[in-house]
């Protein structure tokens, strides 16, 4: 059932209640929100590396929904397990980050210095260190910059 809000915006709960065949194992939804799973996300790339090639090398061998539900699965319960670890060793750093995400509609440049203490700790008791993919060797990590330079790219 929609409600409708004052924002003009319909609000609509989806739930579909059909069960997953047999064949495919059960896995728990992550549980997190968008800032969580944004402030976690490089790190769940790393941890989850292997999971996440195996997924895509799958989905490219034949991309029907149904072919790589169990990669899937896997990639699912991987960063289930990293966000437990996140919120077990670094809680506070964590909350600290997602939640200056949350308040600033998500933009990490505005979030640098509670990412860099949320770094220093994953770092220290994970042994996983934030890395940007894509970044030339030898080039500094933007997020370790203490005053990046912004380019306009619109001139």
């Amino acid at each position: 059932m929609a409600t409708h809000l004052s924002s003009g915006f319909t609000k609509t709960e989806f739930v579909d209640n059909t069960p997953l065949p047999e064949n495919i194992p059960k896995v728990d939804e992550v549980g997190a929100t968008s800032a969580p799973l944004k402030s976690a996300s490089f790190f769940i790339g790393q941890y989850c590396k292997a999971y996440n090639e195996d997924f895509m090398l799958c989905k490219a061998e034949n991309n029907d929904p149904e072919h790589c539900l169990k990669e899937g699965r896997k990639v699912t319960r991987c960063a289930i397990d990293l966000i437990t670890k996140l919120r077990e060793n670094c809680g506070k750093e964590f909350d600290a980050h997602w939640q200056c995400l949350e308040n600033h509609n998500q933009e990490l440049y505005a979030c640098r210095k509670p990412e860099r203490t949320f770094n220093t700790c994953v770092f220290e008791k994970l042994g996983l260190e934030k890395k940007i993919p894509g970044t030339p060797e030898g080039f500094e990590q933007i997020h370790n910059k203490e005053n990046p330079v912004i380019r306009n790219q619109f001139k």
